[in-house]
């Protein structure tokens, strides 16, 4: 890997200062080529274990295994690698990955720049289909959302006229696919909160650096401390400050491990001018100081 290829060259946005190490005769992730692309993974592993150390991307990213075994974390929580799995990340997360070699399935990664659909219905299939990391479905499940992948595989590789606008077409399908079989939705919650539940997380992610008051989420959204809180509670039985301090831990998290900054330079990427405050706040949160929760879990 040439040390000098900037983030976006590469196609994959790594954490300040982090060395992707992939063990010998082992295969990495391909790039992103472009705003999208999809590999069969029997063809991409050719054989060979994939290895990925800590790492995150800057498009969101699909592996559906038909066939699996292996290992991977998506910001730093377990799943289990098997049959008829699918695991959808979002931008900005960070994941680590272990794939054996006899694996088989799909890899489909893109950008925004692809697919982030304009219109409110297609918007809101790809928030909500992406608020889980690991589906696991049952065969017949999987076996539409492989038909799904291969026909989008086929018009790629073809590529003849209007073959994105079919490819986006077949998205809406898998997203639909994937919605269906999301158990753990929560029951009774109307069309109205779900949906400005999705455009608050949506805001929490971008903005999290510089923003992290009720208020000012409340003020993006147009709505009052109090319905901001409700929409939150109704959704995910916690408070809007609960939901904002658990993003600010993730974020400290993946600075924290996936990178080498000091602790300071953790504490002011993260708007933290008083660095013992937010040690404080960490401490109160993780059980650990920043630094011992690096020497303890990296």
């Amino acid at each position: 890997m040439n040390p000098t290829t900037t983030l976006h060259e590469k196609g994959i946005y790594r954490l300040e200062k982090i060395t992707i190490r992939h063990i010998a005769s082992t295969q990495k992730e391909p790039d992103l080529l472009g705003n999208f692309s999809i590999r069969d993974l029997q063809n991409l592993l050719a054989g060979k274990d994939m290895v990925q150390d800590l790492h995150r991307h800057d498009f969101f990213y699909l592996l559906a295994l038909e066939r699996g075994n292996g290992h991977h974390a998506i910001d730093f929580i377990p799943h289990h690698v098997g049959r008829y799995s699918v695991f959808f990340m979002r931008p900005g997360q960070v994941h680590e990955l272990q794939l054996k070699s006899k694996s088989t399935g799909y890899l489909m990664q893109f950008s925004t720049e692809f697919y982030f659909p304009q219109d409110k219905g297609g918007l809101s299939l790809l928030r909500k289909a992406s608020t889980i990391n690991h589906y696991q479905l049952n065969k017949e499940s999987f076996g539409k959302i492989t038909s799904t992948l291969e026909s989008i595989q086929q018009e790629f590789s073809s590529k003849k006229e209007a073959y994105n606008v079919v490819i986006k077409s077949n998205m809406d399908l898998l997203l639909i696919e994937l919605i269906r079989n999301q158990t753990s939705a929560p029951e009774k919650v109307n069309l109205h909160t779900q949906e400005k539940l999705e455009v608050f997380m949506g805001l929490l992610e971008k903005n999290i650096f510089k923003h992290k008051q009720v208020s000012q989420y409340a003020d993006m959204l147009n709505l009052s401390v109090y319905q901001l809180n409700s929409i939150v509670n109704a959704a995910l039985g916690k408070t809007c400050s609960a939901v904002i301090n658990e993003q600010i831990i993730l974020e400290a998290k993946r600075c924290i491990l996936a990178t080498s900054i000091q602790i300071n330079q953790t504490a002011y990427r993260l708007g933290y001018e008083d660095v013992s405050y937010f040690i404080r706040f960490f401490k109160k949160h993780t059980g650990h100081t920043p630094d011992s929760f690096r020497q303890n879990f990296k």
